[in-house]
């Protein structure tokens, strides 16, 4: 058994990514005319403001991950993007190009005899997985005794705006412990190709929230004989989010 550390790879980025979102989202305003050699970020800058959001997904970024199941398992819910991960049925952990044995990522904060009981667990499933395939289990059968915590790599391809999504899911404070960090290496890697998108405290959606005094000013209003109508109060706290 061995135990690997997360971590974040680059593969691909669209090639000067302000220019290219410039150039696909003054088709809109037919102010091609207007590019020059330092438009492009005041653009980009300028349609993040008005939240023209679906000019960037024109840019795109792949990056290979490597984390435990547990964390990949949340990451493919991001459904607007590909996915390619390392596939438990058809690796053979036992075989020499795997060192002969699985790899695992530790999870964070384990001391004294909670990590000693992790680390003993961690070997039970090693002996029980090489053991199924000794006996003749393939792959895709033994891998039921893996754990969660089993080392994968996956690649993860997105347009900029998925990307704005991802980040602000999961840097959240309520995001898993292991998953944030992923998430902030990826936002630091996009941010050394395009600041203006992946820096500034506005490019990452906030989460609205109304104060005590406006929700009590909508159930006030939506009573009648003194009951509140469900489908009128939803529809209007919709209203009031989109003009916050």
């Amino acid at each position: 058994m061995k135990i690997v550390p997360h971590s974040v790879e680059l593969l691909w980025i669209t090639p000067d990514p302000y220019k290219h979102i410039e150039m696909s989202g003054r088709v809109c305003y037919k102010s091609e005319d207007k590019i020059t050699k330092d438009s492009a970020v005041k653009f980009c800058s300028m349609i993040k403001q008005r939240g023209h959001e679906s000019v960037v997904e024109h840019a795109v970024a792949s990056f290979k991950i490597i984390c435990d199941r547990g964390v990949s398992h949340e990451i493919v819910r991001h459904r607007i993007a590909s996915y390619s991960q390392e596939s438990t049925r058809y690796c053979n952990y036992s075989k020499d190009k795997f060192g002969n044995e699985i790899s695992v990522i530790e999870p964070p904060g384990l001391t004294g005899e909670a990590r000693e009981d992790w680390v003993q667990a961690m070997k039970w499933a090693e002996d029980s997985y090489v053991s199924m395939l000794a006996e003749g289990c393939s792959p895709q059968i033994a891998r039921s005794v893996l754990p969660t915590c089993l080392k994968t790599e996956i690649v993860m391809t997105a347009n900029f705006r998925e990307w704005m999504h991802f980040i602000s899911l999961r840097t959240s404070p309520a995001a898993h412990p292991q998953i944030r960090p992923i998430a902030e290496e990826i936002r630091l890697k996009l941010a050394d190709y395009c600041p203006t998108i992946f820096v500034d405290p506005s490019t990452t959606p906030k989460p609205i929230v109304f104060t005590k005094e406006e929700k009590a000013a909508v159930l006030h209003a939506l009573r009648i004989d003194g009951e509140i109508n469900p489908t009128m109060a939803a529809s209007l706290l919709t209203a009031m989010e989109k003009m916050k």
